[in-house]
Order: C-alpha cells, then sequence, then structure tokens
C-alpha cells in the first residue's frame, strides 16, 4: 500500500475529525423531535440498543475497512473485492449530492448568527424565513437568487475548501481541534441558559417522561435506528476515509466506540437544550409544550428566533452563541462530506489534492447555486428526503450485504481490528452486522418505499418529486457504475490488491 498516504497527526486529531462528522445539524435539530414523538425518556432503550447493534459495529466494520485497504471508499471496495468498486463511487456520488445543499444550510446558519444581533427577523421569525429571507416560490420553480444566501454560501465555500487545499493534517485536522472544541463550548453555554429559563423543566419533563407504551411499536425501534445511522456519518464514506488516514498501529474498536458516545452525548445535551427552550416558550404562550414541538429547518430557523425574542436578557448575544454553534457543526460535517470525493478523485485519477479540491469541491461549489435560489427550500426538501432514505440507507445496506455475506470478509476483517485494539470483537460483533443491521435497514427501506408509493412526499407534486427525489437518488446509483467503467487507477493501485 502507498507508503506516501496523508495522516492524522495523533489519534485526538483523527477521534475529533470523526466526531465532527458525525456531530451535525441533525443532532441539533432532528434527535430531540426525534426522541420526543418516539416515547420520550422511554425511546433512550431503543435508542441504546440500536447504537450497540447497529451504530458501534458498522462504525468498527467501516474504520477497520479503511484501516485495512487504506484507500478512499471507491478503492478500498476495489482492494476488498474487485467487483465492489461501483459501491464506493455510489457512496462519494451520495456525499457529492450532500455537499450541495448542505453548504446552504450552514450558510443560512452563519446568516442568521448576524441577524441575531439585531433581532432582524423581528416579530414573525416564520414568515421572515419564508418570505423576506428565502423568498420561497412554489415547487418547481427556480425563482432567481435568494440574494441573502448567495454571500453566506460563497464565504461557507471559500472556509471549506481553504481547509480542504490544506490537506488532512494541517487542514481538516487543525480546524476541528479548534472548531469542535468551540462547538461544546458554545452551545454548552446555550444549554446551561436555556435550562435556568422559567418553564425549562416543563420542557425537560416533557421530552425526559418515558411513555413505556411506546416500546412495543415496531416504529419507534425503527426511529431509533435510523436516528443513530443518520447521525454517526456512517453508509457513505465519510468514516472509510477518515479511517485510511489511521497510522498503521492504531485502536481501531476504541476509536469506535469513543465517536459514538462523544456524538450521542452532543445529541443528549442537544434534547436539554432544546426542550428547555420550548418549555420556556410554551409557558410565555400559555400553551402546553406539545404545540410549540417541531424539528428541522423550522424548528432551528422560526422557533428559535422565537425564542431569543423573548429571552429576558442578552438575547441577541444567545442568539449568536446558538447560530455560531449551528454553523459549527455544519462546517465539520461538511468538510468530511467533501474529502471523501476529494479523496476518491485524486486517487482514482492519480492528480493532486489541489487539483481534486478544485474540481471536486469547485463543481459542488457551483450546483450548490441551485439550493441557493427562490425555489431552493423545496429542492432541498425532496433531495435530502430521498438521497437519505434511497440513497445512505440502501447504500448502508448493500455494504452490509457484500461485506458480510456475499464476500464473506466480517472473519477477516475482525481479525484486522483485534489485532490492533485492545477490545476484542466478539460474536456480538458479527451477529450484528451479518443479522440484526441488515433486517433493520431492509424493514426502513421497505417502510420508506411503502410510504412514497402511496402518496407524493411532503404534499409536493408527483412530476416535482420524481424529478428531484427519484431521479437524483437514481442518478447517485448509476454515477456509481459509470465511474467503476472509467479506467484510470495507477501508481500501481491496481496491482496491489
Amino acid at each position: 500500500m502507498e507508503q506516501n498516504r496523508p495522516q492524522w497527526g495523533s489519534r485526538a486529531g483523527f477521534i475529533m475529525a470523526a466526531v465532527g462528522s458525525a456531530v451535525g445539524l441533525g443532532n441539533i435539530w432532528r434527535f430531540p423531535a426525534v426522541a420526543y414523538e418516539n416515547g420520550g425518556g422511554a425511546f433512550f432503550l431503543p435508542y441504546l440498543f440500536a447504537l450497540l447493534t447497529a451504530g458501534i459495529p458498522l462504525l468498527i466494520m467501516e474504520f477497520t475497512m479503511g484501516h485495512k485497504y487504506r484507500g478512499s471508499a471507491p478503492l478500498t471496495m476495489t482492494r476488498l473485492n474487485k467487483k465492489a468498486e461501483w459501491l464506493g463511487w455510489w457512496q462519494l456520488a451520495i456525499a457529492f449530492v450532500i455537499a450541495t445543499y448542505y453548504s446552504v444550510i450552514v450558510a443560512w446558519a452563519s446568516s442568521y448568527a448576524f441577524f441575531s444581533f439585531k433581532l432582524t427577523w423581528g416579530d414573525k421569525p416564520q414568515d421572515f424565513l419564508l418570505g423576506d429571507y428565502l423568498q420561497v416560490v412554489e415547487a418547481g420553480q427556480f425563482g432567481g437568487f435568494a440574494n441573502g444566501v448567495l454571500l453566506p454560501l460563497l464565504v461557507v465555500w471559500i472556509v471549506t475548501l481553504g481547509i480542504m487545499f490544506s490537506g488532512v493534517k494541517k487542514g481538516i485536522e487543525a480546524a476541528n481541534k479548534v472548531m469542535l472544541p468551540l462547538l461544546v463550548v458554545l452551545f454548552f453555554i446555550v444549554v446551561v441558559r436555556a435550562v435556568t429559563l422559567p418553564g425549562a423543566l416543563e420542557g425537560l419533563d416533557a421530552f425526559f417522561q418515558p411513555d413505556w407504551s411506546k416500546i412495543t411499536d415496531g416504529k419507534v425501534w425503527i426511529a431509533a435506528y435510523g436516528q443513530i445511522f443518520f447521525s454517526l456519518s456512517v453508509g457513505f464514506a465519510i468514516m472509510v476515509t477518515y479511517s485510511s488516514y489511521l497510522p498503521k498501529k492504531a485502536d481501531i474498536t476504541n476509536n469506535a466506540f469513543i465517536t459514538a458516545f462523544s456524538n450521542s452525548s452532543f445529541e443528549l445535551l442537544a434534547g436539554f437544550g432544546v426542550f428547555a427552550a420550548l418549555g420556556f416558550m410554551a409557558m410565555q404562550q400559555g400553551v402546553p409544550v406539545q404545540e410549540v414541538v417541531s424539528s428541522g429547518v423550522i424548528l432551528a430557523f422560526a422557533v428559535f428566533p422565537q425564542i431569543i425574542n423573548e429571552f429576558p436578557v442578552a438575547n441577541g448575544f444567545f442568539g449568536f452563541l446558538f447560530f455560531i454553534s449551528l454553523t459549527l457543526a455544519g462546517l465539520t460535517s461538511l468538510i468530511s462530506i467533501i474529502e471523501t470525493f476529494v479523496a476518491g478523485a485524486q486517487e482514482k485519477f492519480n492528480i493532486s489534492r489541489t487539483k481534486s479540491v478544485a474540481f471536486g469541491g469547485g463543481l459542488a461549489a457551483i450546483l450548490s447555486l441551485v439550493f441557493a435560489t427562490k425555489g431552493g427550500l423545496n429542492f432541498l426538501d425532496v433531495t435530502d428526503n430521498f438521497i437519505n432514505q434511497f440513497g445512505i440507507v440502501f447504500a448502508g445496506l448493500v455494504e452490509v450485504i457484500l461485506v458480510a455475506w456475499v464476500f464473506k470478509e466480517l472473519d477477516s476483517l475482525k481479525k484486522h481490528a483485534d489485532s490492533v485494539s485492545d477490545i476484542q470483537l466478539g460474536a456480538w460483533w458479527k451477529i450484528c452486522l451479518s443479522v440484526v443491521t441488515p433486517i433493520v435497514l431492509f424493514f426502513m427501506m421497505f417502510d420508506n418505499v411503502r410510504q412514497n408509493i402511496s402518496a407524493p412526499y411532503g404534499g409536493y407534486p408527483a412530476s416535482f418529486v420524481f424529478t428531484y427525489g427519484w431521479i437524483v437518488a437514481a442518478l447517485a446509483l448509476i454515477a456509481g457504475f459509470v465511474f467503476m467503467y472509467i479506467k484510470p487507477w495507477s501508481n500501481n493501485n491496481k496491482e496491489e490488491l
């Protein structure tokens, strides 16, 4: 294998990068609502079970694959089995699509950090978000650019690609060593403030109050696995790529446990902050907590500004902290997403990192302009749903089936992980990956297909959903096969398999 492969400068550098990738916008705006809707305190039982039976085993598998085969996702898959190269490219295509719209959400967050100081969103933050800021038009229309998004988007790309040009150690590792601790400190301050607001206890009570009747509901368990799966950055090339930069003697299993539990700890912290703030808002409005619960874009950019408006003191400052936290969480994830296709293109086409970042990152930046139009929110909503449900989940399912059942590689991966790790993998690891994870991912896929066939996603016109949902997800898969049949791979990469 190549001797000149870039490496992390330290174990802490790798863990911070892996945790930085896992801790993203979903931890803050997705997890609290998912937990609340699926049994509150009772949800933590299926969540922990999913973490131990799918999240950590998958993380160990991807860390081991990257570490053993020393390559980007396509090269790792090729070294695993020559017939599997397409899977690596499919995962890279998924990452590429995500980079195009994820960058736009990071741009929104950075805009809102500055809006916080003067509470620019006014008394009706949702009207401001959809009207004044994003200027949302009907689904399927572009409607020209939303001018307020363009400048922050440009800044996001300059910062991100600047970090990427600097390389793995001096760029990604150095950035994560600053951004991740800063994110934790700033977000912790927000949470402490939220927890001390009047009404916070009612919010936390609503969040943690266990509804044990939900435990017997299969959908709750599927939701737990879904949350773990999306949150840990598994299934679409990131962890394979990052672990390929580890030194030869790296404790893989331990690193996976630290990464997974760090990510879950941040999700729990986010739950505290979000529900304490929602409790405060419910009290201010004189309504029950369940009436103010929301998630995703509306929670972050409409509900939170409303809460910040009502803060008794220093509301602009706390608003700034919250949105800078969102920006940092988004940036650390965006960097990891882009690194997957930068590394893949660099190895396949034997080009310099600089060229790979310029081509891959530059193309993603240009395509991100689609989501900076007045129709951008609609495009983003549909593309995100389909590339997640029929990209990441499907690719994860295919990856596990190929590794465990078709190529029967679990024993050799287990042997490799055990040779460098303090914690030895038992039978649970193989059982989880060969039985539990495939079954759960299959049910997630089946349920998603069933729901999307019965009615168009999100109430959008069927043609719009077909074009920007189904077709985008299908094109990512087709791209996998196209890149597999493009011939370059030099530097004796093929001979080393």
